[in-house]
């Protein structure tokens, strides 16, 4: 009895769409019924009459359009027969040239109250086409109508119509209209209040399942299905907050992910920030070689601090949209050529080598800063993974609608099922031999820029053999002479 109760406490709850769809299908319901109880109850007689009026003025307009034909008699009948009416025809002196009675002694202008003269004289004084009269005869104990107009010009009139037609009384017929509606009026009310209420549950179920799937996905089950069977739109709502779900599911994965791969990458530059900094204070500070041992420390860990805060900015720049690309006009065979020449330091020092084979000059036009910061992260990447013989690889193939550019390494290569992982954020692959320099986010930037410039990227890669990341410059100057 409760739980019934309260159902029918939420259905009719006036912020409610059951209630309210219920209340618009009363509403529509009831002006039906005021609109039908006005046409065939209160206003039937004004409607009978108005209609009947019409009908005597179209007859009116057929007699004058046939009034000249030659079988006029014959059509004259048959408009008395088809429409009930006593119809006379006279000249401009009042002289009757045809007539047609099918009321009998129910005709007014031929009855003792006739008054014809008098209404063919209203007629021509009142200088108008036509006039109509609604009046009782005693005769027929009823209203009848009288209609006058004229067959050609009302300044020369060819002659008159004169119609009379009867108006049945309609007051019988209303009484039983109105018992009869009466009737339907109950009926219809309750049907209508049943089949509103369950119309609007079939329509309110949909939408209150689909908000207490929300409600569970707004309490973190983002696994959550929304249904919306039934109607086109709260399906089309139920996919779109599915795949809402979905994505949601993966920004927190990914924002979780985030959060602990950042305090991982925090903490330990923070952590001997300030283990070196207390040693400093406690042990080094007058040892001046030991000091400058630890203070190297120091700023090469906020140095790490400092790139990896960068990285995180530019990538959350790229990703959100709202850095812009600076076009300009280049040559992409001495950019990679100054920026392999730079290598050369790190190649004497660690014994690394970084070789760069050209192709025939291009010109190309693009973001040149974000393009170099591309080439960088692909160049140290492969810095971090290439084999024991250290050598890098940078390679320029000129094709006739792009330049692409290849980084190569020596390493052990990235397996097939990782391949599609390489470019996430903080991914990083397992086959390397020695300690990994960089953010984790080196790759990512190089994907967020590219995808930013519309061009195409990949890596291939042959485990035990190394792997080579490549991209096409498609916006090019000078199209190279080759295929």
């Amino acid at each position: 009895m409760n739980t019934m109760m309260n159902k029918l406490e939420r259905f009719f709850r006036p912020t409610s769409i059951k209630f309210k769809i219920w209340r618009y299908f009363i509403l529509f319901t009831a002006l039906v019924f005021v609109f039908l109880w006005l046409f065939q109850i209160v206003f039937i007689g004004r409607f009978y009459e108005f209609m009947k009026t019409g009908d005597v003025k179209r007859a009116a307009r057929e007699i004058e359009e046939s009034y000249d034909d030659s079988d006029f008699g014959n059509k004259l009948t048959g408009i008395a027969l088809k429409n009930n009416m006593c119809i006379d025809i006279v000249d401009r002196y009042g002289r009757i040239i045809y007539s047609k009675d099918t009321l009998g002694k129910s005709c007014y202008l031929h009855g003792p109250e006739s008054k014809r003269t008098n209404f063919l004289y209203e007629l021509i004084e009142s200088k108008e086409d036509d006039i109509c009269y609604k009046m009782y005869s005693k005769t027929m104990n009823n209203d009848i109508l009288v209609y006058l107009a004229v067959i050609g010009d009302s300044a020369s009139p060819e002659a008159y119509i004169l119609i009379n037609a009867q108006l049945v009384p309609v007051e019988s017929t209303a009484a039983i209209f109105k018992k009869q509606l009466i009737i339907i009026t109950v009926i219809l009310i309750i049907l209508s209040w049943v089949i509103s209420y369950f119309m609007a549950k079939k329509v309110s179920d949909p939408i209150e399942k689909i908000t207490r799937s929300a409600e569970e996905m707004a309490a973190g089950n983002y696994e959550v299905k929304f249904d919306g069977k039934g109607y086109s739109e709260i399906q089309c709502l139920a996919s779109t907050l599915t795949y809402a779900g979905q994505q949601i599911s993966k920004v927190d994965s990914m924002q979780r992910d985030l959060i602990a791969n950042v305090s991982h990458d925090l903490r330990t530059p923070l952590t001997m920030l300030k283990a070196y900094a207390e040693m400093i204070r406690d042990l080094s500070g007058d040892n001046p070689v030991k000091r400058n041992e630890h203070l190297e420390i120091i700023i090469n860990e906020t140095d790490r601090l400092a790139l990896l805060v960068n990285d995180m900015l530019d990538l959350s720049k790229l990703e959100d949209g709202n850095q812009k690309l600076n076009y300009s006009e280049f040559s992409i065979t001495e950019l990679l050529s100054d920026i392999t020449a730079r290598y050369s330091g790190l190649s004497g020092k660690h014994d690394y080598d970084v070789s760069f084979t050209p192709d025939e000059n291009v010109i190309v036009k693009c973001d040149s800063i974000k393009i170099q910061q591309v080439i960088y992260n692909l160049i140290n990447n492969a810095v971090n993974y290439t084999g024991e013989d250290k050598k890098v690889f940078v390679r320029q193939v000129n094709k006739p609608d792009c330049v692409r550019v290849e980084i190569a390494d020596t390493g052990d290569g990235i397996e097939p099922d990782k391949i599609n992982l390489i470019f996430e954020k903080y991914y990083r692959s397992e086959n390397h031999k020695r300690e990994v320099v960089g953010t984790g986010l080196g790759l990512s930037i190089v994907k967020a820029i590219l995808k930013k410039h519309e061009y195409k990227f990949g890596v291939y890669s042959t485990v035990g053999k190394g792997s080579t990341f490549w991209f096409e410059i498609s916006d090019i100057i000078d199209p190279p002479n080759k295929s």
